[in-house]
């Protein structure tokens, strides 16, 4: 996908959430209309980072689209408010008060689409590496394993980890244990390592499509 700037922009939390929707797009040939862009031209990352660019970014001249992409984390609802806010200060109203499952898109007669998608399906706590988890070839063997190892250092607080990162923990130590240890999930997705034609990339790839 394009890295320039365009009228149709998505802007995600950091370099992960680009690479993985860049190698998404390459597979489902998603027509290159749109820029996937982190806060600040790649300065910053993070949450707040990306809730301050909001209103920043709808006020960019001919802009015609912004997809919003966010972690759920742990509060699926709270994170869901912390975007509908900072869109209602920028004049969009009429928020859901929840997230929609297939991917929400509004679309105001006086100014930009906006599209909300909170990973890793609307629905769910949890963050990019879950969505990626979920694209783990259907049988695989090193995955429970995976699982296992770590559910037992967290029994043993042997974990340096938040568990709040379990997911990331549990993507990273999968993807270290295959033919080529440690590819980045996007090169992973490109390699079908990871397998990219699951219902959730589908649905992603779906709003993606709906909305630029």
């Amino acid at each position: 996908m394009p890295r320039q700037r365009q009228v149709n922009q998505l802007l995600v939390e950091g370099k992960n959430d680009q690479h993985v929707i860049w190698a998404l797009c390459q597979y489902y040939q998603v027509p290159e209309s749109f820029s996937v862009e982190v806060p600040n031209g790649n300065q910053n990352e993070g949450l707040e980072a990306l809730l301050r660019s909001i209103p920043v970014r709808l006020k960019i001249s001919g802009l015609r689209s912004l997809g919003i992409i966010v972690d759920a984390d742990e509060n699926l609802v709270g994170r869901w408010n912390a975007v509908c806010h900072r869109l209602r200060e920028a004049g969009y109203q009429n928020l859901p008060a929840e997230p929609d499952v297939n991917g929400f898109i509004t679309t105001p007669s006086d100014a930009p689409r906006v599209g909300i998608w909170l990973m890793p399906n609307n629905q769910l706590p949890g963050m990019l590496e879950t969505f990626v988890a979920h694209l783990i070839p259907d049988g695989d063997l090193l995955a429970p394993q995976a699982e296992a190892i770590l559910k037992e250092l967290e029994r043993n607080g042997l974990h340096r980890y938040r568990l709040i990162h379990h997911p990331k923990a549990f993507i990273h130590t999968w993807l270290a244990w295959q033919e080529n240890p440690g590819m980045p999930m996007g090169q992973a997705i490109t390699a079908q390592v990871l397998h990219p034609n699951k219902a959730s990339a589908i649905r992603f790839i779906d709003w993606l499509n709906r909305l630029f």
